[in-house]
């Protein structure tokens, strides 16, 4: 009868997953998996091929993990516990890369963060590991969510710098990337690409010429970021 009322519960529990809105099924699903239905959840998402998610009782959280054939899905019976928290948690058990969806104030919630943790998934770039939340990467999520308009902001953007040499476009890109996250600075990027100051500069002014845009001006910048952005995620029109 137990074996019985769990296989009920994950039933429904993918069903919720899935989006549906039967009336009746989070309260459903809360009884068969003995779980409140207004209870605060995350749903982590796993590549398929990727490690296995941990399931039942595990550091303080219930784990309810779900395979299928496009991946792996595990939901988190939260609590009070900080999301913060979960992607070092989740790294514990298993490399990643995974995507972990906002929390979602009760069961019928499940849908909408499953949806956005495969998005979060999307913004991981090949050979990333570990596990990252929607909310640390929302530019990126955005650009993934519209692989067209993506595609073309590439195109616009950086359409000159696509015709260069694979090794030079590359050297330009990883000076970009490296000054954004060093905060615009030329001297502490410098130091992370071991060279000097002014060849950080040097190759900024060469990239404003090659994509017609100032990295000092705001809205140019935006374009720039979201740009590389969709440039390292090699987003294409599907």
């Amino acid at each position: 009868m137990q074996r019985r009322s769990d296989e009920r519960g994950a039933v429904l529990l993918d069903a919720l997953l899935e989006g549906r809105s039967t009336p009746g099924l989070a309260a459903r699903a809360a009884a068969g998996l003995g779980v409140p239905e207004q209870g605060r959840y995350a749903v982590v998402v796993l590549r398929l091929g990727g490690a296995t998610g941990p399931a039942g009782d595990a550091d303080g959280l219930r784990f309810f993990r779900r395979v299928r054939a496009d991946g792996e899905l595990v939901v988190v019976a939260l609590g009070d516990r900080d999301p913060a928290g979960l992607a070092a948690l989740m790294a514990r058990w298993c490399p990643g890369p995974g995507g972990i969806g906002p929390v979602a104030d009760g069961l019928a919630g499940l849908g909408v963060s499953r949806r956005l943790a495969e998005v979060a998934l999307l913004t991981c770039v090949p050979g990333e590991e570990g596990f990252v939340r929607l909310e640390e990467r929302l530019p990126a999520a955005l650009v993934v969510s519209q692989p067209e308009l993506s595609a073309r902001l590439v195109a616009d953007v950086f359409g000159p710098l696509l015709a260069l040499d694979p090794a030079d476009r590359a050297l330009l890109v990883r000076t970009l990337d490296a000054w954004l996250e060093c905060g615009g600075s030329a001297g502490r990027a410098a130091g992370r690409l071991y060279c000097h100051r002014n060849t950080v500069l040097n190759r900024l002014r060469r990239l404003e010429r090659l994509t017609s845009r100032s990295l000092s001006r705001p809205r140019e910048l935006i374009e720039m970021v979201l740009a590389l952005d969709a440039f390292r995620l090699s987003v294409s029109p599907q």
